[in-house]
């Protein structure tokens, strides 16, 4: 039963966050909102409200570990997983003028929920900045993408690649109403027959909740991220990888760790504090490599995905 639980878990999040996003994005274009908007808001925290909502579900109904263990493993998933599997398609170009603003912000968020780890809890208190700090990060990066699209830089065009990708989505007032409701509600159903499935699954392994958090219930959230990745490295549009993964991991951190310790204080167990560095050591090392080299070729993402399998196998065996 834990099994189908998951997989139906699964199913729901990525149809029902399919289905939300294209809807937003479907209505905004109705609305006449700026393409640049969508891009920041609608498309860059839609395409990860799996993650809120499933992270918000399992620490209200005590699942903490596999609150706090679906935000660091979802991180690890994005750069190893996804950027990974992108890159084995075609290699993942990293234009500098797209790093400068989102990744020292993915690193300092990074390295705030590693040192949050070693206090053993979340709190109201640091939550509450890190949702001051993501409004003032959305507001300033609309005025910085504007920039760039007068002067027909890179980052704004990765903005509107990501948007192009959703666009294929309903035209009519009742259908796009329909798209709403039912992604949303799929979202939701999926969250909470994932949470508790995960948990099932836990107690049948002999494995914490908070390593099922960190794999299981990681891809299960990560999965919209990885369908828009791979379909946009198809079309050749690559770029939208990179702004998936720094979007997701700034999104992961703010607005998570933002939103569930308002509720009550998140603990973090020792296990998750330990795979924390690691994400804190793959966020380090890939925010680098781009810098440095401007892309990521196939090799790379094979030794990526290689070692997400790898790091799959030591979670479950505990090595």
């Amino acid at each position: 039963m834990d099994y189908l639980l998951v997989a139906a878990g699964f199913v729901l999040l990525l149809l029902g966050g399919e289905f939300l996003v294209r809807g937003a994005v479907a209505l905004a274009r109705r609305l006449e909102v700026s393409p640049l908007i969508i891009g920041l808001t609608i498309v860059a925290y839609g395409t990860s409200a799996p993650e809120l909502l499933v992270s918000l579900e399992a620490h209200l109904s005590g699942n903490s570990g596999i609150a706090i263990g679906n935000v660091v493993g979802s991180n690890i998933a994005n750069i190893l997983l996804i950027v990974g599997c992108a890159a084995l398609i075609r290699p993942v170009p990293c234009a500098r003028e797209c790093l400068r603003l989102n990744g020292p912000v993915v690193l300092g968020a990074t390295v705030a929920l590693a040192l949050l780890g070693l206090t053993g809890q979340v709190t109201a208190w640091a939550s509450v900045p890190m949702l001051i700090f993501l409004a003032g990060f959305t507001l300033y990066s609309y005025w910085a993408e504007r920039q760039s699209l007068a002067r027909g830089g890179p980052e704004a065009a990765m903005l509107l690649h990501e948007v192009e990708e959703f666009e294929d989505g309903p035209k009519t007032p009742l259908v796009i109403a329909g798209a709403l409701a039912g992604g949303f509600l799929g979202v939701l159903l999926g969250s909470d027959f994932l949470v508790d499935g995960a948990a099932g699954l836990a107690r049948s392994f002999g494995v914490s909740e908070a390593t099922i958090g960190l794999t299981v219930v990681a891809i299960g959230t990560s999965l919209p991220e990885l369908a828009t990745s791979i379909i946009a490295a198809l079309r050749r549009h690559g770029d939208v990888a990179l702004g998936n993964v720094l979007g997701s991991n700034i999104f992961n951190i703010l607005a998570i760790m933002g939103v569930v310790p308002l509720f009550k204080p998140l603990p973090v167990p020792e296990e998750v504090a330990v795979d924390m560095w690691l994400m804190l050591g793959l966020t380090v090392f890939f925010v680098g490599w781009a810098l440095a080299f401007r892309r990521v070729g196939r090799p790379l993402g094979l030794l990526f995905v290689l070692g997400y399998a790898t790091y799959l196998g030591t979670e479950f065996l505990g090595v």
